[in-house]
């Protein structure tokens, strides 16, 4: 932990950023005063995005589209243009599960998941996932 034995007593609470080596301690204190901060009202512009954050509720954030629409081809699915509040939902909700179970599946055990969330995440299991995988961002594909 790099903390002198002797003072460890004192110490009620010990917190991991990962897992790897730093140089110091600087950069674990500002990754967690920037963790912290970000909970302070108005500290972000819009407090419900900071619920969105990747792991907020336990899951990886899905994939992540700015403008333009179409960059060397690829493009935005159309399900994130279309406006259904309704349709976006579910559509960051199912790719928040995809990548979570591709990249971190040990997040999904301690995951708060709905009767939904289970049925797609054995589809994913079980390589059933068309709906996942349909408005892939590819030009001439709707999406």
């Amino acid at each position: 932990s790099g903390v002198d034995a002797r003072v460890t007593h004192y110490i009620d609470a010990e917190l991991s950023i990962g897992d790897y080596v730093l140089t110091g301690g600087e950069i674990p204190a500002m990754v967690l005063v920037d963790t912290v901060a970000r909970m302070i009202p108005e500290v972000i512009g819009d407090a419900q995005s900071a619920e969105e954050d990747s792991l907020f509720r336990g899951l990886l954030q899905g994939p992540v589209y700015t403008r333009p629409v179409e960059f060397e081809t690829l493009c935005v699915p159309d399900v994130l243009r279309s406006g259904n509040h309704a349709a976006v939902a579910k559509w960051r909700r199912q790719h928040a599960l995809l990548t979570t179970w591709q990249r971190r599946p040990e997040l999904l055990q301690a995951a708060s998941l709905s009767v939904e969330d289970r049925a797609m995440v054995n589809e994913f299991e079980r390589g059933e996932f068309p709906e996942v995988r349909a408005g892939s961002g590819t030009k001439g594909d709707g999406g």
